[in-house]
């Protein structure tokens, strides 16, 4: 997408906006564009780290909304800034919730992969007491490989998780920002 495209989206997605309120917000992303010309980007991966327009008219409107019903407590302002924090919601619920539960699944799936590994010997010697077989050492052996494999998946998920948790309390607080005081703040 170019940066005629980009800019023609955004404005036809902010008219709910004023034609003055339009042009400052235009006149900053073309600045965004003339720095990142400068610094020898692309249009194309300018429009592409600015990402969708709709969205960033959405995440705009969305915090217009949010302060004309803090400036002028009208009920139109009220329900208007409710709409659009609405709309993020769903935005979040629909693009973000099929992949954070895909996630949680593998995280949760993984703990309970190590953690059957790990505790293999256990059931082997359980195994071992109730039926005595030729078959006990490559069982007992087999179950202390496990045991280790384990070891290093439960290792392996401690930092998965540390870092899932991070990224989605930093996710959760870049939202709050974006509701509280728009775009530019949540930056």
């Amino acid at each position: 997408m170019s940066k005629s495209n980009f800019l023609q989206q955004l404005n036809e997605s902010l008219k709910p906006l004023s034609v003055k309120e339009r042009a400052d917000i235009l006149q900053d992303y073309e600045e965004h564009f003339s720095i990142g010309l400068e610094e020898g980007k692309t249009e194309e991966e300018i429009v592409t780290s600015l990402g969708s327009p709709n969205q960033i008219a959405k995440e705009l409107l969305a915090d217009y909304h949010v302060e004309q019903a803090t400036a002028k407590a009208t009920t139109q302002n009220i329900l208007r800034a409710t709409w659009a924090v609405i709309g993020l919601a769903f935005f979040n619920v629909v693009i973000v919730l099929g992949p954070a539960v895909a996630l949680a699944g593998f995280i949760l799936s993984a703990w309970a992969i190590g953690l059957c590994f790990l505790l293999s010997p256990i059931l082997v010697l359980g195994e071992a007491i109730v039926h005595w077989s030729g078959f006990f050492l490559f069982n007992l052996f087999m179950a202390l490989a496990f045991c280790g494999i384990g070891y290093f998946i439960m290792l392996g998920m401690l930092v998965v998780t540390k870092l899932a948790i991070k990224g989605f309390v930093r996710y959760l607080k870049y939202n709050v920002s974006l509701v509280k005081g728009g775009l530019k703040r949540a930056e």
